[in-house]
């Protein structure tokens, strides 16, 4: 790889940023990071309960779910919490301490399956059980957290691995506190394992800045929402700290990773909803608890912020663009919601945020207010953003024609690009995704699992000589980052290319009709092939000559040049770790060429 690639990706990433990590790592290897000369006892006995109570005898879960769709079978009463759903394999070496244990280890696979239980998304689920009157649940609910705390001892094994994960914990436990109103009498043990936690998070959050992404501003929240509620019960100056490190640091993050049209950093749907979801819990810590209210700058920027992911958002199923990366993460799941249902998210956020609760009609979205017992408010129509929109920083055009809603990613790279999406064109028919993003599947599988879903052949747009739009310098990390060589833009008509490093260029127009979608894509400076793909909703699509369809939709396509037209098999993710088949077009050039698709509704 170009050295000449690696300095000016470098220089792109930050080097105040590089600096954060390479102290981190420094300070971890010899041993001088604070963190790692921290010990305490974990707490035992009652958490939420008011009244201590033997649950051996008490009716368990015999399930639990994990990235929204995974159920596995709970054979002891209590999750393994050294377990993956995802691999079946078990973390052997507990004892370890975290910084001790490999980001990535062979026999245990992608580690976010053992992360799961142990985020404590299940706190939620029990306090909703208790809030129906339930009483049992709390006691369960405490079985779950003393056998956490008894085998999870602190500052030992992965689930201390990374200071995001206990963030998360932080998170659910405030988020239990507010939906049974002990937000400002918390029992001593919820108070201590809280502060355990923030003394984990703390001296490590600079390299969670680092990486310019929601770690960051997790962090911050479990920091600034920990904090001000042990200083709330029993003020010191610690607890104190801990609340003012996390509001600068999520003072900063707004102003940093969310650009002026709303976009965040990672450009991904699913972690916009967890940065989103993070600062809508610090902002209800803050109103309940009574303290100042942040800056005019930072609530600006949410308001964006929300706006930005409502326009993603179909009203009727509340599902999204699989834009990005997406690892599963849902935070607050206090709604009986798929994971793939972002109005919640949405609703919360513009309540509190905007002024307005976007979602007028009664609906399961609004559980998310009934939990954190938060008014809906009365929405001005007029004002809730429209759906046709070019987000210019954040680099993503949308516009909604009668029965079509598109998403056209653009290769606007301010941060680190995740994955070679540029030009992919998303198609949305009647609510349906027609034309889909392929996903992420998994951070830790195989190199062809990587390549391929964070890849161009997992995106509606051209790759050329077989491959990757830009160069892979790491299994995070590509180098070379587009830039838009042209970019027009009106509400029904818009158009974006791009040259990449190896000479090859593509331009791609997108013109919107009352019954059709018309786009052209313009390909040059390729040696030998390059390939236009289709990534079909599965159905039953037939392909004749130059024309495909499913009896609702026609894909015709047309050119001066000769192509290759071929109907084959391909593999989405639509939740972590999940993997299905779908119909995919392959159009195929030899030579430069521009190639014309229209989308025809047929109804």
């Amino acid at each position: 790889m170009s050295v000449l690639i690696k300095g000016k990706t470098a220089l792109a990433l930050g080097l105040f940023n590089l600096f954060r990590v390479f102290k981190y790592r420094f300070g971890v290897k010899t041993g001088l990071n604070p963190v790692q000369k921290l010990a305490a006892k974990m707490p035992e006995g009652q958490f939420f309960s008011t009244t201590l109570e033997c649950t051996k005898e008490k009716n368990f879960p015999k399930t639990l779910q994990a990235f929204g769709y995974l159920e596995y079978p709970l054979t002891q009463g209590t999750p393994n919490w050294f377990y993956s759903p995802l691999t079946q394999h078990e973390f052997q070496n507990s004892h370890l301490a975290w910084y001790k244990i490999p980001d990535f280890d062979a026999n245990v696979g992608d580690i976010k399956g053992i992360w799961e239980a142990s985020r404590f998304g299940w706190v939620i689920n029990f306090v909703l059980q208790a809030q129906q009157h339930n009483d049992e649940a709390l006691h369960v609910l405490d079985a779950w957290l003393n056998d956490w705390c008894q085998k999870n001892a602190a500052y030992l094994g992965p689930n201390w691995k990374c200071g995001q994960e206990a963030s998360i914990r932080i998170m659910h436990l405030i988020a239990g506190l507010i939906g049974l109103n002990q937000l400002t009498q918390p029992s001593q043990n919820i108070q201590q394992l809280i502060a355990l936690h923030l003394k984990r998070i703390a001296p490590t959050i600079d390299y969670a800045i680092a990486q310019d992404n929601n770690h960051g501003t997790s962090e911050a929240t479990a920091l600034f929402i920990g904090g001000a509620l042990l200083n709330h019960v029993t003020p010191k100056p610690e607890y104190n700290a801990w609340r003012e490190l996390g509001q600068k640091w999520l003072e900063n993050r707004a102003q940093k990773l969310i650009m002026a049209d709303g976009g965040f950093s990672q450009y991904s749907v699913t972690y916009h909803r967890v940065m989103l979801d993070s600062y809508s819990l610090a902002e209800i810590v803050r109103q309940k608890l009574n303290l100042k209210a942040f800056s005019d700058v930072l609530y600006h920027r949410l308001l964006k912020a929300t706006n930005w992911l409502y326009v993603l958002t179909q009203e009727t199923s509340g599902d999204v663009p699989n834009i990005g990366a997406n690892d599963g993460a849902r935070l607050l799941a206090v709604s009986a919601t798929d994971y793939r249902d972002f109005r919640p998210s949405v609703q919360l956020a513009s309540t509190l945020f905007a002024g307005q609760s976007y979602y007028a009609a009664q609906g399961t979205y609004d559980e998310s207010l009934d939990f954190f017992k938060l008014d809906k408010k009365i929405v001005n129509l007029s004002s809730v953003p429209q759906k046709d929109q070019f987000f210019s920083k954040s680099g993503l055009i949308t516009a909604q024609k009668r029965n079509f809603f598109i998403a056209f990613k653009l290769p606007v790279f301010k941060f680190r690009p995740s994955q070679c999406d540029a030009l992919h064109l998303d198609v949305w028919w009647k609510g349906q995704n027609i034309l889909r993003d392929g996903g992420t599947y998994s951070y830790n599988s195989t190199p062809e699992d990587l390549e391929y879903f964070s890849g161009v052949a997992s995106h509606n747009t051209v790759q050329f000589d077989g491959h990757q739009q830009m160069p892979r310098l790491s299994r995070f990390l590509f180098g070379a980052w587009l830039k838009p060589s042209q970019l027009n833009y009106q509400p029904d008509q818009f158009d974006c290319s791009y040259q990449d490093q190896w000479g090859c260029k593509h331009k791609r127009e997108v013109t919107l009709k009352d019954q059709c979608i018309q786009v052209t894509d313009t390909i040059s400076g390729f040696k030998t092939q390059a390939v236009l793909r289709w990534r079909l909703q599965p159905d039953q699509w037939q392909l004749q000559d130059n024309v495909l369809s499913n009896g609702h939709i026609s894909i015709v396509v047309h050119s001066e040049s000769k192509l290759t037209l071929q109907l084959v098999q391909g593999e989405e993710s639509r939740y972590y770790y999940q993997k299905q088949s779908l119909p995919v077009l392959e159009i195929k050039a030899t030579q430069a060429t521009s190639i014309t698709t229209v989308i025809q509704d047929l109804t």
